[in-house]
């Protein structure tokens, strides 16, 4: 697919411009940079004891456990978030209004809720109706409630870009509806959104740092607790940001790889 579908090529002075604001918003990006270290070093916070954290073998070992439980979170929801998508997708695309209206209804009320609120919920309407769920839980399902939604969108997207041609060649060798969208149809909107799906499971692991709320041993959390310990908080939060930068950055590498590749098909195809 040709990107310039979406956008119109630039032209030789419009990439000029675009140039020369890149290079001013670079410029005054450095200048932050540089004045934050300045003030920084000014209050001591540069010293390379404050930063012998990172380096402490029990102390970096706090934040790979935060680490660790912050990737269940993030598996766990993950798969949650994309089971409920795909049946709130298929469910909002039934000709059955019964199914659909409700799934939609589902769907655009989560999607609109902020996730801070929804985990409210879990935390403490919950309880006021008498129903008692582990913290752990309480995070997850909170996210799945969320992200769910996400998916449902992203899934149902896919769904409606594989070609009408293919249900109907499902049909005519005499397949039922679900056997063509379990056999037939998921599966090539499936491979067409692994990188939406892959690039949507990076904002739920970013997501899980919400777990500090209920009080969760997850990374951000360990962090805040290993900069209380320490009282170097500015180097405990910077080791938690390394770590979720360094995540994301693998997912998202995985996710650009994957977008190549569907490029490169396609272009093979084509």
């Amino acid at each position: 697919m040709n990107d310039d579908i979406l956008f119109d090529a630039l032209g030789p002075k419009a990439k000029a411009r675009l140039r020369t604001v890149s290079i001013l918003c670079g410029l005054v990006l450095l200048g932050l940079l540089t004045l934050v270290l300045i003030r920084l070093g000014a209050s001591g916070q540069l010293d390379p004891a404050r930063w012998a954290i990172l380096v402490d073998g029990a102390m970096l070992r706090f934040l790979l456990q935060g680490l660790v439980m912050t990737l269940l979170v993030g598996v766990v929801s993950t798969v949650l978030s994309v089971a409920a998508g795909v049946l709130l997708a298929l469910g909002r695309l039934s000709r059955k209004r019964w199914l659909s209206w409700p799934s939609a209804t589902v769907i655009e009320f989560f999607r609109a809720m902020p996730l801070l609120l929804i985990l409210f919920f879990f935390m403490f309407g919950l309880p006021i109706l008498g129903v008692r769920v582990p913290i752990f839980w309480q995070l997850v399902l909170a996210i799945v409630a969320h992200a769910g939604a996400i998916f449902a969108e992203i899934v149902r997207a896919g769904i409606l870009a594989v070609g009408r041609g293919q249900s109907e060649a499902g049909h005519a060798i005499g397949l039922r509806h679900w056997e063509v969208m379990t056999f037939v149809v998921l599966p090539q909107a499936a491979r067409a959104l692994a990188p939406a799906l892959i690039s949507q499971t990076v904002r739920v692991i970013k997501e899980s740092s919400l777990g500090y709320v209920v009080g969760i041993a997850e990374l951000l959390n360990n962090g805040k607790v290993l900069g209380e310990f320490s009282g170097d908080f500015i180097q405990a939060y910077v080791g938690a940001g390394l770590l979720y930068i360094i995540v994301n950055i693998l997912l998202s590498r995985v996710a650009e790889r994957l977008a190549n590749r569907k490029k490169k098909l396609v272009q093979e195809t084509s």
